[in-house]
């Protein structure tokens, strides 16, 4: 019996261990799922509109970083925003977020690469998943700006954002123009582009005076740079 018991705790001990980080499951693996970050290089990175990468943006911890140290504007010196090298349509895409104390960053998804001169940043074309410490960042009193709102878009209630310093897990997952915005396991935010309600929200947000402002239904995945230390990990996608 003796025996047994410790058998079932060692057991029990086993089934609670974390996964690496970093890493797929081979349940992952036969879905389809592929990393696009694998813990030690920022292969596969690139800032937004450029062939290369600049050194703000770091491996650290096992995470992707934004070192803040420096600032020009309101971005960091030597960072920008970064983006995939691949343009995705239909996928479920997930990736945790950490951010700083009175930190902003941002997961923009559907971005185009299109015209620099009148689009130098992803979200002039692309919504935005918002990652944010609402308590201490200005955006955090604006209700359409805070942590897992699409960006002046859309707001969910009741919010489940862990404090800052903590780890959160977004995903998106957009199929057919249907987009599901999930935080923490849990679905916040489901829209249709081009839909009435969607149209609306756009007509009233501060992206109203673009018309082609997000109606793409593919396009680059981007990791923002707004001047504040952030930590990416756990990012994967698998297509649809």
């Amino acid at each position: 019996m003796k025996k047994l018991l410790t058998t079932i705790l060692f057991l029990g001990t086993i089934s609670v261990i974390a996964q690496k980080p970093n890493s797929l499951t081979t349940k992952e693996k036969k879905a389809g799922w592929k990393l696009l970050f694998d813990g030690k290089t920022m292969n596969g990175w690139r800032n937004f509109y450029k062939k290369d990468l600049a050194g703000a943006w770091q491996v650290s911890d096992n995470s992707i970083m934004l070192d803040d140290s420096f600032k020009e504007g309101w971005m960091a010196k030597g960072g920008g925003e970064i983006t995939t090298n691949e343009v995705y349509e239909n996928y479920e895409f997930s990736i945790d977020w950490k951010i700083s104390e009175g930190g902003n960053s941002g997961i923009i998804f559907n971005s185009q690469e299109d015209d620099e001169k009148n689009h130098p940043y992803s979200w002039k074309t692309g919504p935005e998943f918002q990652v944010l410490d609402n308590e201490r960042h200005e955006d955090g009193k604006i209700p359409k700006h805070r942590a897992g709102n699409l960006y002046d878009i859309f707001k969910y209630e009741p919010e489940n954002v862990k404090p800052q310093g903590q780890w959160n897990t977004a995903k998106i997952l957009q199929k057919n123009g249907n987009v599901k915005l999930f935080l923490n396991g849990r679905m916040v935010i489901e829209y249709t582009i081009g839909s009435p309600e969607y149209k609306k929200a756009v007509a009233e947000s501060k992206f109203k005076d673009d018309p082609m402002w997000g109606t793409y239904t593919k396009g680059h995945i981007v990791l923002q740079d707004h001047g504040n230390r952030v930590w990416y990990r756990n990012v994967k996608i698998r297509k649809l």
